[in-house]
């Protein structure tokens, strides 16, 4: 019941950069797509390569974080 909620507030910040860190990985990137069960977070590369698209597990996710703009 809580990833519903959990991935219905994120659905509300789709296009917004995010911090998204599981037991192994920190994903910094753009949210992209959120369903009931998956993220798309798209890394923006900063040099000539493509970005890179990573699906996470709504329940792999240990927390999510929005970082400020400076």
């Amino acid at each position: 019941m809580f990833e519903q909620t959990f991935a219905a507030e994120l659905a509300k910040r789709i296009g917004s950069r995010v911090e998204v860190a599981t037991d192994n990985n920190l994903i910094e990137g753009i949210l992209s797509t959120v369903t009931a069960e998956l993220v798309l977070v798209i890394e923006v590369s900063s040099g000539y390569g493509p970005n890179t698209k990573l699906y996470v597990s709504v329940d792999a996710i240990n927390f999510v974080r929005f970082p400020v703009a400076a």
